[in-house]
């Protein structure tokens, strides 16, 4: 009897160009930009990409592979496949790490060639020499020069030398970059590509014969039994931008050429669609497939589509309606690498699905590492790899049941611990319970209940509605508290603050019927700024009122970008250097400067920040030998914090 796959097309395999592949989950370009001014990959690199390849994915696409290191790097931190001394490569062994530790879990290592164009040398302090399609200025008054016909020409090289390269380096795929407005998407741009040689202008021919040359070029220099994917932009997204149309003839030009032709949208360069190339919270699953449909309609070459999947159900869908043939997935397996395992045993269930908050890439243009909100190995897989020592049994008391608490529940619970999560309230989830109603937060509600179910799983005793104090503790006797409390919100001393039209913004959220039609939010954190969204979508016209000259993205400034785009859309009046002097029944009085106004509206808002719960949560700390504070209650900051750290220190205990 044989086996009954829940998702049989997802899971089939496909041979490109010769080249097996054992299911449709391929693992979408991501960089890993902490390595040396030379572009050469620590070893945690071979850890980071292979993570993927043991999770399941067929194919694992190490990003920002740049082929000119003199004209076209976009940043310092990448990897220049042309890097040489004495006929070596500054980048040959630790590519050839990842392709090894990548290859040996059976999946394919692909490499994505890369050149930045017109936005390259940005980085330079002065800024350095970059060359476009045509000549412009850039943004920060830079001159970029056009491209003659003899870097054309050397580029071209380039990128076959680039291909070649990984070759050598054991890959067996290359993904040729020719979107997101790196420089072949500014040659087959018509805005940006206004030529008029055999290399620009109306003509989508000649817009396009860069990227068919570099095609021809790479072909030559790997053979042909050796995929070549290419990722282009369907559609542009934005005013002035070119349309699916145009993108669908962009795909006949290197139809047949390219082995894959992996659609994405948007630009990097390009704010406004910045949340649709990597789609936000406030996006659907899945946004973008429909641009791979359309341009699957009109070639032959296998296509593939990119954006928001982490379904299983809808990826088998995808492939089974012959929408595209190959999903590229690159936040999705940040957040779990086992999503592929997972999906293709049936455990949709068990699949730590992304939840879209653009945390990790926050971080990695921030700080140059990966961090992912909800997944606390993202980064650590070298830590993760060494053999942790024996694990003394313990009993641990956790105080709290929200993000940090359960994280630590079932960490410690999963080390062989016997514990115990104590929650003062009838529920697991912690204060961003709150937020279950939000339809954008519908992946945060899906997590927290994923949460809670893997609690139990854990066999982890819980106990609701029991507030943990040192009388508590001392009846439990535990030998180890991790103190997870929290923090409440901040009530700012304001003159009317406790009026009866006046509501906290965790109170707005669970009860948005007690607000009135207008309504004024105190604070641009990211709290009241996505509370403006949420009861703007409920109808009601927002004012948000901001002491600082700058709303506050908590660190998070890629997802701001989408955010913004809401706030925008809706109308949401955000007013800065502006201090609320006092409340009354008719609204707020505020001061901007030296002038006094008054603004009207039904109910007021505080979303002002959290205060940490250090006094209770620092009161346990004399009940059992070992103490941890966790989340909130030491410094309020993000998911991605608390998840971390109760992770970490969970696996700390019994250690001795």
């Amino acid at each position: 009897m044989s086996y009954e796959m829940k998702y049989p097309h997802l899971f089939s395999p496909i041979q490109i160009a010769g080249q097996p592949f054992k299911n449709r989950i391929f693992g979408a370009p991501t960089g890993f930009i902490d390595q040396d001014k030379n572009g050469m990959l620590p070893p945690e690199a071979a850890l980071y990409y292979a993570r993927k390849a043991m999770g399941g994915a067929a194919a694992v696409t190490v990003g920002g592979c740049a082929v000119d290191s003199e004209l076209g790097l976009g940043q310092g931190y990448t990897i220049r496949l042309d890097s040489h001394f004495s006929g070596a490569s500054y980048s040959l062994h630790g590519l050839t790490r990842v392709s090894e530790s990548v290859a040996r879990y059976g999946a394919v290592c692909c490499g994505e060639l890369q050149h930045a164009g017109m936005y390259a040398n940005r980085w330079l302090n002065p800024p350095g020499i970059a060359y476009g399609p045509v000549d412009s200025v850039d943004i920060d008054g830079r001159s970029v020069r056009e491209m003659p016909e003899e870097i054309i020409e050397r580029t071209i090289q380039k990128y076959a030398d680039g291909a070649a390269f990984l070759k050598r380096c054991g890959f067996g795929m290359v993904l040729l970059h020719a979107g997101h407005g790196w420089l072949l998407h500014q040659f087959l741009s018509k805005r940006l590509n206004t030529r008029t040689d055999k290399w620009g202008g109306a003509a989508i021919e000649n817009r396009a014969r860069f990227t068919v040359a570099v095609l021809d070029a790479i072909r030559k220099a790997v053979g042909p039994a050796f995929p070549v994917e290419v990722r282009i932009t369907g559609t542009e997204g934005y005013k002035g931008g070119y349309d699916i149309e145009e993108g669908v003839a962009i795909a006949k030009q290197i139809d047949g050429k390219a082995d894959l032709i992996h659609v994405s949208v948007g630009s990097h360069e390009v704010e406004k669609v910045f949340t649709l190339t990597h789609p936000s919270m406030f996006c659907e699953d899945g946004c973008n497939v429909k641009f791979a449909a359309e341009i699957k309609k009109h070639v032959k070459s296998p296509v593939a589509a990119v954006g928001a999947l982490t379904d299983p159900e809808l990826m088998e869908e995808i492939i089974a309606s012959g929408q595209a043939d190959v999903l590229s997935v690159a936040r999705g397996l940040l957040s779990d690498p086992d999503l592929p395992l997972k999906a293709r045993a049936g455990c949709k269930e068990d699949i730590n699905a992304c939840m879209r908050c653009l945390a990790c890439f926050s971080n990695l243009m921030s700080t140059g590492r990966f961090r992912c909100a909800i997944n606390p190995e993202l980064g650590w897989e070298s830590e993760m790899r060494v053999e942790t020592p024996k694990i003394n049994p313990r009993k641990v008391l956790v105080a709290g049941g929200g993000i940090a608490g359960m994280q630590a529940a079932i960490t410690c619970a999963q080390s062989g611990h016997q514990v115990i999560l104590c929650e003062k309230s009838d529920a697991l989830g912690g204060t961003l319970k709150c937020e279950d109603a939000v339809p954008f937060k519908r992946l945060l509600k899906d997590y927290l209940l994923r949460q809670a179910a893997a609690v139990d799983k854990a066999g982890v005793e819980v106990r609701l509605n029991t507030a943990v104090t040192p009388a508590l503790a001392g009846e439990i006797a535990p030998d180890a508290i991790i103190s997870a409390m929290g923090a409440v919100p901040v009530v700012p001393k304001i003159d009317g603050i406790d009026g009866s039209n006046v509501l906290s913004a965790e109170d707005a959220y669970v009860h948005p019927e007690k607000t009135g039609e207008r309504v004024v939010i105190l604070g641009g954190g990211l709290v009241g700024m996505e509370l403006a969204v949420y009861l703007s979508i409920l109808g009601k016209k927002v004012t948000i009122v901001e002491m600082m000259d700058h709303v506050n993205d908590g660190g998070n400034y890629q997802h701001m970008k989408g955010l913004q785009e809401e706030l925008d859309k809706y109308n949401v009046d955000v007013k800065l250097s502006t201090k609320a002097l006092s409340i009354d029944a008719d609204g707020v009085l505020c001061a901007q400067d030296d002038t006094k106004a008054h603004i009207d509206t039904d109910t007021v808002i505080y979303a002002v920040g959290q205060r940490p719960l250090r006094d209770d949560a620092f009161g346990l700390s004399a009940c059992a030998p070992e103490f941890y504070p966790v989340g909130d209650c030491i410094t309020p900051k993000n998911i991605m914090n608390a998840t971390n750290m109760a992770y970490a220190v969970s696996r700390s205990i019994g250690r001795v």
